[in-house]
């Protein structure tokens, strides 16, 4: 279970956080992360909030999914830099995964809305640009 300090209850902290935070998804699920303001002076704990929609399945599989997904950011809240927020959505396919599974999908996900903006990344067998050959197009010729 998450301390109340660390849970997100308001709807403006849930629209602040989809509205201007980074998005990631994955298939289970997707995460927004909003990064700490620059503001001198203490930092409020990082906060996560949950939402888990109807079509995730009925209350009971709903409340299942989020107490799984709750028991699992329990452990990363350390991962997290102090005045943070992160809104995890689940998607129905969380339903019906295992935890370890459900674990590999939220890492990828916060590690992926986390990453900085101008991280670039290449993607495995690309080949970075090539400069022209000397002696210009022959195609013509």
């Amino acid at each position: 279970m998450l301390s109340p300090q660390n849970r997100m209850r308001h709807s403006a902290e849930f629209g602040r956080v989809l509205r201007s935070g980074r998005r990631a998804g994955r298939e289970a699920l997707s995460v927004a992360y909003l990064a700490p303001g620059a503001e001198p002076g203490p930092q409020a704990p990082p906060r996560v909030g949950f939402a888990v929609s109807k079509a995730v399945g009925n209350a009971v599989v709903r409340k299942r999914v989020q107490r799984r997904l709750r028991h699992l950011m329990r452990a990363r809240l350390g991962a997290l830099p102090d005045g943070s927020l992160l809104v995890v959505r689940a998607k129905p396919l969380a339903a019906s995964l295992g935890h370890d599974s459900l674990a590999a999908q939220l890492d990828g996900a916060i590690a992926s809305a986390m990453r900085p903006r101008n991280a670039t990344r290449r993607r495995k067998g690309s080949d970075p640009p090539r400069e022209p050959r000397p002696g210009g197009d022959r195609a013509g010729s």
